[in-house]
């Protein structure tokens, strides 16, 4: 049992973020946010993923104005991402987005800070401070502690000028492409301050290396209780992300969402072609939205006893296999029919 770091929770749209929410997932678009119909269909693509929270890229004035025509249309919340320039936050708001992430030291002058954190305040949108260890201020850099500490003294002095506008609708991220770095930043800002945390590894890089990287962080900060958002940063299709994230999620036992997979590794007592079969097993009912755990395992022996607690499964033999469930064999079939035979023991089973 994981026991959560307690957090102020606020609500991105409504979706609720720290308390006793569940951990959501985001991801971003990668998409121009001036086309609005391609920004809207990958809004779409993520959210039939699962995606809880969407990232849209706000680079200039034409981008921002169409923030207002893809609120009405998106069926998810949505958090404009803006650096530098206020105005860009002030008319984001005024067309609806449901959050910022915006750094409110790299604004510019206080007046606009104030400008921003006002209309905040007053339409209840939260502001996420995203500190990333490459961008770090000029004073930080030069300072002789560890790069986390610098992370979190970035943080710390964005969250003060917000708490010092009476502002506390906030999320923190403090990100480094280094694992470690990340995972010692995260555990040195979770006890100073009590607002909820964004997790990611940044830069994590493609598919396969992505992947691991954010597992190993995501997943040990996790476990330590820490964290109430987070988003694999993926090199590849931003839907990788969400699959990614609801996976680790998984794992954690910190959500149920879909079916969990599980298989054995190949010994030499397979004797069927059980890596393409648990691929094919998992690409079937990838998108089954059912709590059940399907086990493909590669030789009777000790398949249905090892996997008597998946709620059904395969056992392979020699050009056939066994379907069971919960460990009990019900059906011994051709291999060539093992899957439309499981797909109808689980159907049944659910009628």
């Amino acid at each position: 049992m994981i026991n959560r770091r307690v957090s102020k929770q606020i609500s991105i749209g409504n979706t609720r973020i720290g308390g006793d929410a569940p951990i959501s997932v985001q991801s971003m678009c990668n998409t121009d946010t001036r086309d609005i119909t391609a920004t809207c269909r990958q809004i779409e693509e993520l959210a039939n993923k699962g995606c809880d929270i969407v990232r849209l890229a706000v680079l200039n004035k034409d981008a921002a104005s169409a923030i207002k025509d893809i609120v009405k249309k998106s069926s998810v919340p949505l958090v404009a991402d803006i650096h530098f320039d206020y105005r860009l936050a002030i008319e984001c708001i005024n067309n609806g987005i449901h959050a910022l992430r915006i750094n409110p030291g790299n604004i510019g002058k206080r007046e606009h800070v104030e400008k921003v954190v006002s209309l905040a305040k007053q339409q209840n949108i939260p502001i996420r401070i995203g500190v990333n260890a490459g961008s770090l201020e000029k004073h930080l850099i030069e300072k002789d502690i560890p790069l986390s500490e610098k992370m979190v003294e970035s943080a710390l002095g964005h969250i003060k000028i917000l708490e010092d506008l009476d502002f506390d609708l906030i999320k923190v991220s403090l990100k480094s492409s280094d694992v470690m770095t990340t995972i010692e930043a995260y555990r040195s800002i979770a006890g100073k301050i009590p607002y909820p945390l964004h997790l990611g590894i940044t830069e994590a890089g493609t598919l396969r290396n992505g992947l691991i990287k954010s597992s190993v962080g995501l997943g040990t900060l996790l476990a330590e209780g820490i964290g109430d958002t987070i988003r694999v940063s993926l090199t590849e299709n931003p839907a990788e992300e969400v699959v990614a994230g609801i996976g680790i999620l998984k794992a954690l036992g910190l959500k149920q969402k879909g079916v969990n997979f599980v298989s054995c590794p190949t010994c030499g007592r397979t004797q069927i072609n059980l890596i393409d079969l648990a691929k094919k097993v998992e690409e079937k009912f990838k998108d089954l939205d059912m709590p059940i755990t399907i086990a493909t395992m590669g030789c009777a022996v000790n398949g249905p006893g090892e996997a008597r607690n998946a709620d059904f499964g395969i056992a392979g033999g020699i050009g056939e296999g066994y379907i069971f469930k919960k460990g009990e064999i019900l059906a011994k079939v051709p291999e060539a029919q093992l899957l439309d035979k499981l797909e109808e023991v689980i159907k049944k089973s659910y009628e």
